[in-house]
Formats: structure tokens, sequence, C-alpha cells
């Protein structure tokens, strides 16, 4: 009798959503996203995984979505512009930048699947942002003046941007923890690039890290395999062992739910 557990090697087949504003964008953060967005999607390919990118085709009807989902194992959710504040109740303020109806439904018609499939779901930077959106949670649109704290990156020029780092305490026993091999908690120091942060939580979710200025840094669902970081693993800054850490822990949840996925709720 063949197992239905999936072998060491299998590489499972992790869905990320495409970036769809071009780096031609004269903000300069729009180019740095769609390079970190490059990042991960070779970091997945590293760590064991076989990237799978979900375009606005992919994702043109429920129907279609939910037949995508069918051949991912998981989920990841990348960084790139502002979420339409008028999705979590607001007004936009004119400290936005790149905001991207055709971005927002993507990003927010892939992650509705991921979870009604029961599959993992990763959110980093604008993803950890997203899925709080989805949960009924809000944004602060702006965090200046505190925001030097954690955005390091120029609107302007690409050559001045570099990270904000600061540390954050993950929770013990945290999904955020896990991706980190410290189970029982701990402090890292993180790579920071962001004018948002979270601010009202989303019913279901739970914060998990915090930095020292009280940013919500982390979240999971408790009752699914869904978490989101606020910073970006992904800095190629970071030693090399560092960076894929977080991403080959990521790929082994996503391999073990290769035959063992959770049914879903909408």
């Amino acid at each position: 009798m063949q197992s239905s557990e999936a072998t060491p090697d299998a590489r499972p087949r992790i869905g990320v959503p495409v970036r769809l504003s071009s780096s031609d964008n004269p903000d300069a953060r729009v180019g740095e996203a769609n390079e970190l967005f490059t990042y991960i999607v070779d970091l997945l390919r590293l760590a064991g995984a076989d990237p799978v990118l979900l375009t606005p085709v992919s994702a043109d009807s429920a129907g279609r979505l939910a037949a995508e989902m069918k051949r991912l194992d998981g989920v990841l959710l990348p960084g790139g512009g502002d979420i339409e504040p008028r999705l979590y109740g607001q007004d936009p303020l004119d400290s936005l930048y790149d905001v991207n109806p055709d971005q927002d439904h993507l990003d927010m018609d892939v992650a509705r699947a991921t979870l009604d499939a029961g599959l993992p779901l990763l959110g980093v930077c604008r993803g950890h942002q997203l899925l709080n959106v989805l949960y009924g949670g809000t944004l602060i649109q702006d965090m200046s003046p505190s925001a030097v704290t954690h955005n390091g990156l120029s609107p302007s020029d690409p050559s001045a941007s570099e990270w904000a780092w600061h540390d954050v305490v993950l929770s013990p026993g945290s999904k955020a923890a896990a991706l980190y091999g410290a189970p029982n908690g701990t402090t890292i120091k993180i790579a920071s690039g962001h004018h948002q942060a979270v601010d009202t939580v989303g019913d279901g979710l739970v914060v998990t890290a915090i930095a020292d200025d009280g940013t919500v840094e982390a979240l999971e669902d408790p009752s699914r395999w869904a978490a989101s970081v606020q910073w970006h693993p992904e800095a190629n800054q970071l030693p090399d062992a560092e960076r894929i850490a977080p991403f080959k822990a990521f790929v082994d949840v996503c391999r073990a739910s290769m035959h063992h996925r959770p049914g879903g709720v909408s």
C-alpha cells in the first residue's frame, strides 16, 4: 500500500500572486517591491518548493480559482503597494502609494480561496496587512512621524534606500517563532520597510510579535495555518542562512499539508 505521507524531498507547489505595477513607476518603492518579489520566488525555489505565479487570468472567477487551489499546497502573499483604504472603511490619505485595485482584487481573492481550501497561508509586509484586512481589521495609513523606526525606503531615490533594522519579540509557541526555529519565543532583529501598520486586529487573529514601539509585527489564526509578518525576511542584506530559514520552514509546513489538507471555511 502506498503511503499518503509526502516524502521529505517532495517539492510542494506554493502559489504567489504576481505584482501588477510596473517597475517603471517614478516611485522607486514600486521597483523595490518588484525586486523583493523575485527574491521571494527565488528563496521558495531554493527552499525546496515549486513556486506557481498566480495571475488575474488564473483567478478570474471563483470556479477557476478554486480549481487553481487544487494544484497548490500553500500560498505566500508578498509585499507591494498600499491597500485601498475603502476596503477597511476609511477614506484615503495623500501619503498612500501604488494603490492598485487590480492588485487588491487578485491578492484578496487568492487569500480568501487559500483559506477556503484549507491551505497554509503566509503573508509578508503587504501580505501581513492584507491578511488583517481580510479578517475585518484596519490599518494605520501612515505611521509618520514614527515611521522612521520602520521605513528606510525612499520614494524617489533607490540609492538612498536602506532597511530600518530593529528588534521584534516572537511569542512562544507561535507560527512566527516556528518559522525562525524558536518554539519558546525569542527576540530577533529584522529588516523593516513600511509606512503602514496594523491598527485594529481582525477578528480571529492574534498578535504573535511586536516591536518596541508596540507595532504589530506578526499575526496568526490559531485555528489554521495562516500567519503573517510585517518585516522582510527576504532582505538580501541578511546572511544567506537567515534569509532562507523561514522559507524552508514554510515549505516544510506546505509539504506536510500535501496529503493532509484540513477543510477550509468561507
